[in-house]
This record gives structure tokens, C-alpha cells and sequence, in this order.
């Protein structure tokens, strides 16, 4: 018989990430000012929608990275900033354009722009968040960095096609959805973790270490991320419980469900992830605890923390290494 799923439930708040910015408030200052300023156009529409996303709750995570691995370099001049709002705008814009492609309509507890706007604003208006990053880039003044950056934005698009590929396809396997995340959310957060190795030129095995610590934090905070789509309240997650299985994608707590559910229940799975939709969904939560898909997918993330920190270990120590540490366990807390 299946056990039942010994999952934790909610002890504590998740932490707050005011500590660590209060140790880059500067730079966090610097940063938001900068975002707000190169965010501004003579086209209205522009300010509203992008100003609107932007000023909508988000914590700002991926900037914190650049931020962060700047300073546990030992960055001298300001072109961190510069690189932090980059990446920002870059995020932001993958927002923009997810909300369309997913129909979405709530996100971090409001309405998502194309909600308000309409998919053809939101698009457009994403767009042009990529093209500033990128005018943003050229003042970085670095062939290395365009590169990086151009990268990582092309391996975001391929994530994106590769989620919508395997939209509605029962037989995603879990190499399949690692693939995706490794490329739609985890390499944004190793781009900026690596830049702050680049920028401050440090050693190969530096640059490596920050690179492969963004990676597998970015892979842990998509795993989080999909836990809570069948765990937490909507308020907790900002969008309404169960819309990934009303948009149709197989994440791995279903993968993980359907490989140790019964027959019935893996035809319920197959079912929910082909129609899409919330017909199923609390069968389909029944499923994921009493399957243990939920402890899984967050052991899958814890093992990715470990990763992480181990990464870490090549930097030399400093409260800025310290900090990163920090952001492993809000990471993870997110889903305890």
C-alpha cells in the first residue's frame, strides 16, 4: 500500500530577504533607480505596463545574484548595477511574454498584464524590455559578457519551446522536465551569478564555481516552485493552486505520481494532463501526497542546494559568500 505523504507542513514564515539586502542596500538602491530610469519611454504604454510589472512585488532574487557574486568578488567600479538591472529587465520580459503563452491571469496575488493590457501589449512590451537589456549591455563595454547574456536569453527561448512541446504530453519523463527548467528558469540565475566572476575578472575556477552555484540554486527554486502549485493557499503562491495542471504541464510532482500511483490513479493523471483544466484537481492533490510525489520533488530540491553550497566552497569566504549561502535556505524554506 502507498503510504501517505509525510511531506512538511508549514512551520514558519518564509524568510525574509530584508537582511541580505540591507548588506547591498546600496547597490539595491543603485539598482532599482537605475531600473525605474532606463525603464522610461515617450511611448505611455510603455511606462504603464512595464511599470506595472516591475513595481509588482517580486523580490528581485536574480538582481540580488549579480549583486551578491559581485561583491564576493571583490567588484570595484559599478558595472554590477548595470548588470543587475539587465538581468531584471530580462526576467521580466520572460514574465511578459509566460503570461500570454500560459494565459495567465493572476500573478504574485494581481492581475498579470495581458490581463489588463491584452496579450498584444504584453508581448510587445516585453520586447521591448529585451532590446533595452541589451542597449544596457553595451555600456558593460565586454565581448564576454554580450556572450553570456546572449546565451542565456537564446536557452531561454529553446526552454520555452521545449515546455510548450511537452504541454499536454502524459509521457514527459523527468529528464525531459529537468531539461526544461535547466534552460527556462536555471540559467538566467547562472548568468548572473557568472557575471560577477567576469565583470571582476577572477579566476577560470571562480567563474565556474559562481556559474554552477546560480545553476543548481536556479533548478531548486523551479522545483520549489512547482511543489507549491499543489501545496500552497493562493495567497502563499501569488497564482491561483493547480494552474500548471490547468495549463497541462506535467511537472514532476505528477511525473513522480503517475510512475507510483495505481493504474486508476495514473489514468486520472493522464486524463488531467491531457484535457488540462481544475476538473481533477483534488484527486490530483490526493494523488500527489499519497504517492509521496511532493517529499520527492523537494528532496530533489534539497539535493540541488547541496550542490550549490558545495560550488560555493572554491570562492574565498566572505559575509557576501555567506550571503549566497543565505539564499540557498530561503530558497528552500519557500517550500517547507
Amino acid at each position: 500500500m502507498v503510504q501517505a505523504s509525510t511531506f512538511p507542513q508549514p512551520a514558519m514564515a518564509v524568510p525574509d530577504l530584508g537582511a541580505l539586502r540591507n548588506l547591498i542596500a546600496d547597490d539595491f538602491r543603485a539598482t532599482d533607480r537605475l531600473i525605474r530610469d532606463e525603464l522610461r519611454s515617450d511611448v505611455a504604454l510603455i511606462n504603464q505596463l512595464g511599470g506595472y510589472i516591475i513595481n509588482s512585488g517580486g523580490k528581485r532574487l536574480r538582481p540580488m545574484l549579480v549583486l551578491l557574486a559581485a561583491r564576493a568578488c571583490s567588484i570595484r567600479d559599478n558595472r554590477h548595477i548595470n548588470l543587475a538591472a539587465v538581468i531584471e529587465f530580462i526576467h521580466t520580459a520572460t514574465l511578459l511574454h509566460d503570461d500570454v503563452v500560459d494565459a495567465s491571469g493572476l500573478r504574485r496575488g494581481r492581475e498579470t498584464a495581458n490581463a489588463v493590457w491584452g496579450n498584444e501589449a504584453s508581448v510587445l512590451v516585453g520586447d521591448y524590455l529585451y532590446s533595452r537589456a541589451f542597449q544596457m549591455m553595451v555600456a558593460v563595454n565586454s565581448m564576454r559578457v554580450m556572450q553570456i547574456m546572449a546565451d542565456a536569453t537564446n536557452l531561454i527561448a529553446e526552454g520555452e519551446v521545449l515546455q510548450l512541446l511537452n504541454c499536454h504530453d502524459p509521457d514527459t519523463t523527468e529528464a525531459r522536465y529537468l531539461e526544461v527548467i535547466r534552460r527556462k528558469t536555471a540559467t538566467l540565475f547562472e548568468a548572473g551569478a557568472r557575471l560577477g566572476a567576469v565583470i571582476t575578472e577572477r579566476p577560470q575556477a571562480e567563474e565556474t564555481a559562481l556559474a554552477m552555484y546560480g545553476l543548481h540554486l536556479g533548478i531548486a527554486f523551479q522545483l520549489v516552485d512547482d511543489l507549491l502549485d499543489y501545496r500552497a493557499s493562493s495567497v502563499e503562491l501569488g497564482k491561483n493552486i493547480g494552474d500548471d495542471l490547468a495549463e497541462g504541464k506535467p511537472t514532476l510532482p505528477l511525473i513522480h505520481a503517475m510512475q507510483r500511483g495505481t493504474p486508476e490513479e495514473r489514468r486520472l493523471i493522464r486524463t488531467a494532463i491531457e484535457n488540462g483544466g481544475r476538473e481533477y484537481i483534488e484527486d490530483i492533490l490526493r494523488i500527489t501526497r499519497a504517492t509521496g510525489a511532493l517529499d520527492y520533488t523537494y528532496a530533489c530540491a534539497q539535493r540541488e542546494r547541496e550542490r550549490a553550497l558545495t560550488a560555493l566552497q572554491t570562492l574565498p569566504d566572505s559575509v557576501y559568500k555567506a550571503a549566497l549561502k543565505k539564499v540557498t535556505d530561503f530558497t528552500l524554506e519557500r517550500g517547507s
